[in-house]
């Protein structure tokens, strides 16, 4: 079916924008992605001028496991300790539409034909819209690493962008995840003991306080927004048997009565499809946004604890060198290990509080963005009821 004019300019509004930097040399997208039962393989397509790259223009095929692979790399590397590494976007999951369709397959006795045409439409189009949420998140996973100067001159990144072949990475296994949890909650203790050293630069004692502050508000806004959308899918659903309903009477009533309630019921169906996209709407542009910037926010909480556990090494450091002066022993030895913390230090503080400003730019620029295009969308959607009601009252008048 081909789209309407209307349609195609919803289209470019209805995608999820959560960050607006791009840089011109370095250009990703994922302009398609193949859905397989237990995995999605993304095409990943990229334009270059940069010399680093042996073609100006190559695409690739790659995997969800693949992207955690390189997340991974760029946070355990301690390069860009003090860098904001853009968060590792989130596994695919289909599951909730899979049970649907199928609780629905199983109800089907219970439904008219047309209710079941219906539904299944909804579904189909919940798995659509899960499925293109699931493509940008990852592309914006690496448009953000694309955009950024030092990230993108990554040796991985840049392996994972050309090599054409599969990068073979494996899942972990169950000792190395349990290692990862092990050391999850030995970070997590660690922040809690940092959390009440007040720290010695102003600067990063509010930017903690803000961080920890923000991120409890958007994590209660985006349930509270998720609370919204699902009211309206549930209004689109009630639709269809409303409508139903109205169709059912029309065909048994033999009155003039008749064209009237299959009106109704046409009205209604016009309802649900605009009500189905008003929910998808609010989820692209501020539930998605949201749980987006959730991730985000605790990828600067990070930062901040790789700086504060680089202070308490730097302060540790300085505490060994006294210990050794006074006892006239490895004086040399603690004398660089001072020095290296120190750099150490000073180098995440500097590179810190760049990431932490820009942050707060993008952010805001976000937001706006997503806020004015999200309004726009649900101003042209309460025109188009307006309308139906008014037409429908015009026909029911005649």
């Amino acid at each position: 079916m081909a789209s309407t004019p209307e349609e195609n300019d919803d289209n470019k509004l209805r995608s999820v924008s959560v960050d607006l930097n791009h840089d011109p040399s370095l250009m990703i997208d994922i302009p398609d992605a193949l859905s397989e039962r237990e995995k999605v393989k993304f095409t990943v397509h990229t334009k270059t001028t940069l010399a680093a790259f042996q073609k100006p223009e190559f695409s690739v095929t790659r995997q969800h496991e693949d992207f955690i692979w390189l997340h991974d790399t760029l946070v355990e590397s301690e390069d860009y300790a003090g860098l904001i590494i853009p968060p590792a976007p989130p596994k695919p999951d289909f599951e909730s539409p899979r049970d649907k369709m199928q609780k629905l397959g199983e109800g089907e006795s219970s439904m008219t034909k047309e209710e079941f045409a219906k539904m299944k439409q909804e579904l189909e189009a919940e798995y659509l819209a899960v499925f293109k949420k699931t493509v940008a998140m990852h592309e914006v996973f690496l448009q953000r690493l694309a955009s950024h100067p030092i990230l993108n001159k990554n040796r991985n990144f840049q392996i994972f962008l050309e090599y054409d072949q599969d990068l073979s990475v494996r899942r972990k296994n169950t000792k190395e995840m349990f290692g990862g949890f092990f050391k999850s909650m030995v970070k997590t203790a660690d922040e809690v003991l940092l959390s009440g050293v007040k720290d010695v630069d102003e600067f990063f004692e509010q930017e903690k306080t803000f961080l920890i502050d923000y991120l409890n508000r958007i994590k209660d806004s985006t349930a509270k927004a998720d609370k919204m959308t699902r009211s309206n899918k549930n209004v689109a659903e009630d639709y269809i048997h409303i409508s139903a309903c109205f169709s059912s009477l029309s065909a048994d009533e033999t009155s003039a009565l008749s064209k009237y309630l299959l009106k109704l019921s046409e009205l209604f169906e016009k309802l649900r499809k605009i009500d189905g996209r008003v929910a998808s709407d609010e989820d692209l542009k501020l539930s998605e946004l949201l749980r987006y910037y959730m991730r985000d926010l605790q990828a600067g909480k990070d930062l901040l604890y790789r700086r504060a556990r680089a202070l308490v090494d730097f302060e540790n450091s300085n505490k060994a060198l006294d210990k050794a002066r006074l006892k006239s022993k490895d004086v040399k030895q603690a004398e660089i290990q001072q020095q290296v913390s120190c750099q150490k230090f000073e180098k995440i503080s500097e590179s810190a509080k760049q990431e932490l400003t820009s942050f707060k730019g993008r952010r805001v620029a976000a937001f706006r963005k997503n806020f004015i295009e999200m309004t726009e969308l649900e101003i042209k959607h309460a025109k188009n009821k307006l309308s139906l009601l008014q037409s429908c009252i015009e026909i029911m008048k005649k």
